[in-house]
């Protein structure tokens, strides 16, 4: 289906003289500070430059020092991404709805399926009227391979998920960004209207920051996975790729580059984490303060994963930095990698085709940085940090301009 794809010019009007003293408020309600701080500081930025006084409540771990010394106003919650339960999902609503009362905003950026579940519904509770209550941006990120299985799980998952956006939705008019046309299909299929709908690709990279980097032309050639390190990230399919090379003769090795993360059930333990690294040819960094040190040593960059992406940002600073990279077929990872040009695509869980795919690039230098270069280019292109801003503030004026209608 064609996907509504919101442009970069011309650029979104400027605020009003009026609006420009009144501070429109823009809220955004996140899960962890950490997400907001690596995916979403550099639109909060554009949006204080452009007039808006910005508010982030999430859940505050970290980072929420980083958060305060940008002048954004932190309001800490005490939920969750997951394993909050029915009852945890209830005081997160009743916290919400005290917080949106409280510091009634012009407009929430609802970030990822749980903001968007549960701020939707606390927005409802919260105002008395559709002109009282804030404008709406829900941003979703990957839903297609989800919703594309036809397993028991994704099955009873469907309707579930149409009724509590439907229940989120009810009442607002909210605009839902997707990152690829995957999870904008998901999406229609669940009964969003997708002339609702706009997709702006990815979180957007900083490309004064992740320069390109020459090959690295060492005798064994390292390949790199950075994530969180999960189960459905694929982490284990690498390390088996990567044996088997090595059972073959061929040298290379793959560095793990990411947390655990105990709020999700796929996390490896960091015990196993441990006695991988402890293999010849695979070693374990554990979280990376500057991951561009990763890209120094690594000449590959990897992601097999088994589920959808929205657009992993690992890729695009991977890319940004020239590196040529595989990946699943999979939605998300297909915006980032085109397949001959700036890196290969393997089938999920694919083990014999990602060690093929690490060993064409490991035998050619030139392949890499052939595919490296073009990878960079895209980045370039399509996927600059500040070009994700300006599509994200179009979207947000289009929503207060639909607020101001309503009043």
């Amino acid at each position: 289906m064609a996907v509504p794809e919101i442009t970069t010019s011309p650029s979104p009007p400027p605020l009003t003289a009026t609006q420009l003293v009144q501070r429109p408020k823009l809220l955004f309600l996140v899960t962890e500070d950490w997400y907001f701080c690596s995916h979403r500081l550099p639109v909060a930025r554009a949006a204080q430059t452009a007039g808006f006084a910005v508010v982030v409540a999430t859940r505050v771990r970290a980072h929420g020092d980083r958060i305060r010394d940008e002048g954004i106003t932190l309001c800490p919650l005490t939920w969750r991404r997951r394993g909050d339960g029915v009852i945890g999902g209830g005081r997160a609503v009743s916290e919400i709805v005290r917080l949106y009362r409280a510091e009634r905003p012009d407009l929430v950026h609802h970030v990822a399926l749980k903001p968007v579940l549960v701020g939707g519904i606390a927005r409802r509770l919260a105002f008395a009227s559709a002109a009282d209550a804030p404008a709406i941006v829900d941003s979703i990120m990957g839903l297609g391979s989800g919703f594309s299985d036809t397993g028991l799980a994704a099955r009873l998952r469907r309707p579930l998920l149409g009724l509590g956006l439907g229940l989120a939705e009810r009442g607002g008019r909210s605009w839902v960004v997707v990152q690829n046309p995957e999870d904008c299909a998901a999406l229609v299929r669940l009964g969003t209207d997708p002339n609702r709908i706009a997709m702006i690709r990815g979180s957007g990279v900083d490309l004064g920051r992740f320069l390109p980097l020459p090959d690295p032309r060492n005798s064994t050639v390292t390949v790199a996975l950075v994530s969180r390190m999960l189960r459905q990230k694929g982490v284990l399919d690498a390390v088996a790729a990567i044996r088997l090379l090595r059972a073959r003769g061929m040298p290379v090795e793959l560095l793990l580059a990411g947390p655990t993360d105990i709020d999700n059930r796929g996390s490896l333990s960091a015990d196993l984490l441990s006695s991988l690294g402890a293999e010849a040819g695979i070693d374990w960094l554990g979280p990376v303060a500057d991951v561009r040190e990763v890209w120094r040593r690594a000449a590959i960059a990897m992601l097999p994963s088994s589920y959808g992406e929205g657009v992993p940002k690992a890729l695009l600073e991977a890319a940004a930095c020239a590196r040529p990279i595989i990946a699943t077929d999979v939605p998300g990872c297909r915006e980032v990698v085109r397949p001959g040009e700036t890196g290969i695509l393997v089938a999920p869980r694919d083990i014999d085709g990602l060690a093929a795919a690490i060993a064409a690039l490991a035998r050619d230098p030139a392949l890499r940085v052939r595919m490296g270069a073009a990878a960079r280019v895209l980045v370039e292109r399509d996927f600059a940090e500040d070009t994700v801003a300006r599509k994200t503030l179009a979207v947000y004026h289009a929503a207060l301009r639909e607020r101001s209608a309503r009043q």
